[in-house]
């Protein structure tokens, strides 16, 4: 259901403002979408796993709240994000 480690490398490389990045937000929302999807599909499979449900539940509300942290500092960051990452809004 996780990614897999060099799965989460190449999306860090990716998505990273500069060297080394891991913490900013455009790195953590990446990631975060990356375990979403991985977890939507186990979902489709499972339905009535309501454990993996409420895990999924907290990370689409943490990657909400980082994507709002990302809209407040900077519009121009939000919308290249979302439009990167193919997230609705």
């Amino acid at each position: 259901m996780s990614i897999t480690n060099e799965r989460k490398a190449e999306v860090i490389k990716e998505y990273a403002t500069k060297k080394d990045d891991t913490g900013s937000p455009e790195v953590q929302v990446a990631i975060l979408t990356e375990r979403i999807t991985a977890l939507s599909g186990h979902m489709k499979d499972h339905k009535k796993d309501y454990h993996s449900r409420r895990g999924l539940l907290a990370m689409v509300a943490r990657r909400r709240k980082l994507l709002d942290y990302t809209r407040s500092k900077s519009e121009e960051r939000y919308q290249k994000l979302i439009k990167a990452l193919g997230i609705r809004k």
